[in-house]
């Protein structure tokens, strides 16, 4: 169960938007084998002024169609987490023309007791998923 959070700066198009949002769940089920209904996705648009994404000394340049992209997950393998990676930069570039530059992604696991999908229950400790 991926938590997806987009950073983007305002001005993007719905419709580019969800090419986004698409793009990502197709490269998240096929990388971490989630279900298909297992999509949590937001998305937060930002003024220019309210997002500093630099290159961490890289030399990877930026412009303002930068997507940050935070998720909350599960564990995943290392071989899963770079097979992620490469299959969104690739995609992201072919169906919504993100330059791989533009994409920053930043993964933090937590346990199966982290994660209440509601009726106040921990559904991975209960055993309901």
């Amino acid at each position: 169960m991926p938590l997806l959070h987009f950073h983007v700066i305002k001005g993007r198009k719905p419709e580019e938007i969800r090419a986004l949002l698409d793009t990502t769940h197709e490269a998240m089920l096929e990388a971490f084998k989630v279900p298909t209904r297992d999509r949590y996705q937001i998305v937060s648009e930002h003024d220019p002024a309210h997002m500093v994404i630099e290159d961490t000394g890289l030399g990877i340049p930026r412009t303002n169609q930068v997507v940050l992209l935070q998720i909350t997950s599960r564990p995943r393998t290392k071989e899963q987490i770079t097979a992620f990676y490469k299959l969104l930069a690739e995609r992201l570039e072919q169906r919504c023309g993100l330059a791989p530059s533009d994409l920053v992604v930043s993964i933090v696991q937590n346990s199966d007791e982290h994660w209440s999908f509601g009726l106040g229950r921990a559904q991975f400790v209960t055993g309901e998923l």
